[in-house]
């Protein structure tokens, strides 16, 4: 199974894995999700440790009945041959209707066949109000037009 675009990335390619990459996150589908992974896939988020296709969606089933209205946007900081940095951020709210702002750097590293096969991933949670939120597209896939991070300000 090939997974494009492959390494080695140029800005271009990593630019189009981010956004891809965030496309598949914004669905909440862990399923779709997983297929971007190695079946051996390790993962450190926060302080968990994920491993292999399985761990990885009952890890996105968790999070996202825990994570509503999630909202996220993906940013290239910098790439190599086979391995991918992007800060994120995403919006959610609790089942209190509290909202957050969570920030992160992921740190990605890819096989020949363009999947993932290590990601790294350090994430801050920042209480926001829903005044203070800056993603307010339909849930899914966040569109052409909208700001990305940088835009944003954030």
């Amino acid at each position: 199974m090939s997974r494009p675009p492959l390494p080695p990335f140029t800005a271009e390619t990593a630019a189009q894995k981010a956004r891809l990459a965030e496309d598949a996150w914004n669905s909440r589908d862990p399923e779709r999700v997983s297929l971007a992974y190695t079946e051996d896939s390790t993962w450190r988020n926060r302080a968990e440790f994920v491993a292999g296709r399985s761990e990885i969606v009952g890890f996105l089933k968790r999070k996202w009945a825990r994570e509503l209205d999630y909202r996220l946007i993906k940013e290239v900081w910098t790439w190599n041959e086979n391995r991918i940095a992007v800060r994120f951020a995403y919006e959610w709210r609790d089942d209190s209707g509290h909202w957050f702002r969570s920030y992160g750097n992921e740190n990605w590293e890819f096989d020949a066949a363009g999947l993932m096969r290590r990601r790294v991933a350090s994430i801050n949670d920042l209480p926001i109000t829903e005044a203070e939120r800056k993603y307010h597209w339909p849930l899914g896939r966040r569109p052409d037009d909208h700001p990305g991070l940088t835009e944003l300000g954030l």
